[in-house]
């Protein structure tokens, strides 16, 4: 069956397909017809569908705690803090979407640069950034601006992989 879309907005285009299980790079639709994946689920799915390892994990977890916010330690965190630590730069920030995630990074360049009159980021045409109001303004789509403004200052934009063309 498919989801009504009268009653969801509709920010992406939808399929006539209503998928409801996946293995591997496969998965199939509630009529049993199976599709070959080759999209990565904006990177969240780059490993499959329903990797034994991955979902074994997330089923050990979802039995200890499904979520906890960060005013609380977790064991996992903080294991998998210090792991992305001692290999990069040495902090973390856990976000709950790419969204928040972009805003944080936003943020922290703005912190920063702000001292000297940096705070203008460079995005690329045909990016895609999320959908609170400064990541719609990163977007450089003009169909994204539609109806939101006046957007968050301080983006330009440029050719995809040609930053020193920027507008």
């Amino acid at each position: 069956m498919l989801s009504s879309t009268s009653t969801s907005f509709r920010t992406t285009t939808r399929y006539p397909i209503s998928l409801v299980r996946g293995e591997g790079q496969h998965c199939w639709d509630a009529e049993g017809k199976r599709y070959l994946d080759l999209f990565p689920g904006w990177g969240c799915n780059i490993l499959g569908h329903c990797p034994p390892r991955i979902t074994q994990a997330i089923q050990d977890q979802a039995a200890k705690l499904v979520h906890m916010p960060n005013t609380w330690f977790m064991e996992p965190q903080g294991d998998f803090a210090e792991m992305l630590c001692t290999r990069s730069f040495g902090k973390a920030f856990f976000c709950n979407s790419g969204a928040e995630a972009n805003e944080g990074a936003l943020k922290l360049a703005r912190l920063h640069g702000m001292k000297e009159g940096r705070y203008k980021v460079i995005t690329f045409e045909k990016g895609f950034h999320g959908r609170t109001l400064a990541t719609t303004a990163a977007t450089a789509q003009p169909k994204f601006h539609e109806g939101v403004g006046p957007l968050v200052a301080g983006f330009k934009y440029a050719p995809t992989g040609d930053p020193s063309s920027r507008r």
